[in-house]
């Protein structure tokens, strides 16, 4: 959904997307994270009477702002839930034209101090996508192992320094636990200093922990193969990530990696199966005039896929 600092909110590579799921006027389409509605709104303004816009959010209040904004609008229904859990949906039952997954954190909860996702303000350190479920980033700082809070920063947050940081935590919350955002970015900045220009050196761990609080790699490898499922022959599937460990499993995903079975040289080999979706094109980035319009769009990558008519190759 977003990467960096602007206020206003600007759907990422909004025409790209548009395009990739190909939107016909009676289609039905599913934003699996409508954030503040951009890419919803386009797509809602390329479909008919007889279209139809499923809206997901893992986050109440982006459900409440659906739910204001599109009021009376029968095109439209609206689920809060994350969106892993798309395939037990009825309205998902009937097939889809396209799903579009905006992953990440959106521009309205970074903007919000009180989310936590943030240490350019002080707030508490909750980053939770869903503030009515889980636990903050605050509760698992505080009753973690060192070596699982290090193992986190690393998996997460590719931090190098993950033993050091999780030591420092250690000895921090045995005085009193971590409670705040500044809190915790002072703490890394003071354990590790100033190591990379323009890069504040808390970057990594704020993100580990907010990968791992909301469960988004998790939640991201269950929601492909429920979105391939649900997608119709010839549907689109959007998605834009905004670091490599996402964009790794998008891309793994479409090309279908997987274990093949070893058989010896001369038996016969087994058919095997093609991935549910095949690569639409190669993946997207924003350009310059899009980059200068929103910043945030920086790390920004789209992938398209189209459900096959066939899974089943010789």
């Amino acid at each position: 959904m977003t990467d960096g600092s602007v206020l206003q909110h600007i759907p990422v590579l909004r025409d790209a997307v548009l395009a990739g799921l190909a939107v016909h006027p009676d289609g039905r389409y599913l934003d699996g994270t409508f954030g503040r509605g951009g890419h919803a709104r386009a797509i809602l303004a390329q479909l008919g009477p007889d279209g139809r816009l499923l809206l997901m959010d893992r986050d109440p209040a982006a459900i409440a702002h659906a739910k204001g904004e599109f009021v009376g609008d029968a095109r439209i229904a609206i689920r809060h839930a994350n969106f892993s859990a798309l395939g037990e949906w009825d309205e998902v039952r009937a097939g889809l034209d396209g799903v579009l997954l905006d992953l990440g954190v959106s521009s309205p909860q970074l903007d919000d101090a009180a989310r936590g996702f943030s240490f350019q303000s002080d707030a508490p350190l909750d980053m939770r996508m869903d503030p009515t479920a889980g636990f903050s980033a605050a509760e698992f700082l505080a009753q973690a192992d060192e070596r699982d809070i290090a193992d986190v920063l690393w998996r997460y947050g590719e931090e190098r320094m993950s033993r050091r940081i999780a030591r420092a935590i250690g000895a921090r919350r045995a005085e009193a636990p971590i409670a705040s955002t500044r809190e915790l970015a002072e703490l890394v900045e003071r354990t590790l200093g100033r190591r990379e220009r323009n890069k504040h050196p808390a970057t990594r761990t704020f993100q580990a922990l907010r990968l791992y609080v909301n469960d988004e790699l998790g939640s991201l490898e269950r929601v492909l193969p429920a979105a391939a499922a649900a997608l119709k022959p010839g549907g689109r599937l959007a998605v834009i990530s905004f670091h490599s460990l996402e964009d790794r499993i998008v891309k793994r995903f479409i090309r279908g990696d997987a274990e093949r079975v070893r058989v010896p040289r001369g038996l016969p080999q087994p058919l095997a199966a093609l991935p549910p979706l095949r690569a639409i094109g190669h993946a997207q980035k924003p350009g310059d005039e899009e980059l200068a319009r929103n910043p945030r769009a920086r790390s920004a990558v789209l992938r398209i896929a189209e459900k096959r008519e066939s899974e089943v190759s010789a």
